[in-house]
């Protein structure tokens, strides 16, 4: 394995942790949210992160590296301040979940920016895995003026 390829995993990885910490901070936005309607969106959101976490644990098995399993520091953090957020009410914890969406579409548009990510990489990123961040920054945006 060449230093390319292992800087693309590494970078891959790190992208798998934010996705698999997505997940977790929407299971908790999830409990709160569940008799709103909210909770659709939210669900559907949740899906498309996991869908994404899944895509790129692949990526990363292809590429012959091992796929990080849990969402490490990051995760903890973000299900900290969610949980947080939670307890400030609708608007508080929506608002963190945007702010999450943003993080991770910073990461994706790192990682495009990245001259060690290999060009398969890029475009799995520039068309699978960034096009739905946008959508949910808006789903977030739309759910946040209503709350």
């Amino acid at each position: 394995m060449n230093a390319t390829t292992e800087e693309c995993i590494t970078v891959c990885n790190s992208l798998l942790r934010g996705e698999l910490s997505a997940v977790e901070t929407y299971d908790q936005a999830l409990e709160k949210y569940a008799a709103t309607p909210a909770a659709g969106e939210l669900g559907r959101i949740r899906s498309q992160h996991s869908t994404a976490a899944a895509r790129l644990a692949a990526n990363v098995r292809e590429m012959g590296g091992v796929p990080e399993t849990g969402s490490g520091v990051w995760g903890t953090f973000a299900t900290t301040v969610q949980g947080t957020a939670n307890l400030f009410g609708e608007g508080s914890a929506l608002q963190s979940l945007k702010q999450g969406e943003e993080k991770g579409r910073r990461d994706y548009e790192d990682a495009l920016e990245n001259d060690d990510v290999m060009s398969d990489c890029k475009f799995m990123i520039r068309t699978e895995l960034l096009p739905p961040i946008h959508s949910h920054i808006s789903i977030l945006e739309t759910l946040g003026q209503h709350s």
